[in-house]
């Protein structure tokens, strides 16, 4: 299973998210020091998610419950995660 595909199946058991989009970014980072000896692949992210499970959490506490929903993979050699994190009621422009 690829780091996609765990992350996805961590966000959704936390979150069950209305709307999930992962996207691995490694390519665009092949030579970023911060790799840290890692291989190139599967080390940065972007996540766009929208669940109601944001609702009422500042940005800040959005990110650190994604976080640490994903502390497995950040243990394992995920290096950065950027994340645009909404519920469903931002999404709609309310």
């Amino acid at each position: 299973m690829s780091r996609a595909e765990r992350m996805k199946a961590a966000l959704e058991a936390a979150f069950q998210p209305a709307a999930l989009q992962i996207e691995d970014e490694s390519r665009r980072h092949a030579n970023h020091a911060g790799r840290n000896g890692l291989p190139a692949g599967e080390t940065h992210y972007a996540v766009t998610m929208v669940s109601a499970a944001f609702a009422g959490l500042s940005r800040v506490a959005r990110q650190r419950a994604v976080n640490e929903a994903l502390a497995v993979e950040f243990s394992t050699g995920l290096h950065a995660l950027s994340l645009s994190l909404r519920t469903p009621e931002e999404m709609a422009g309310a």
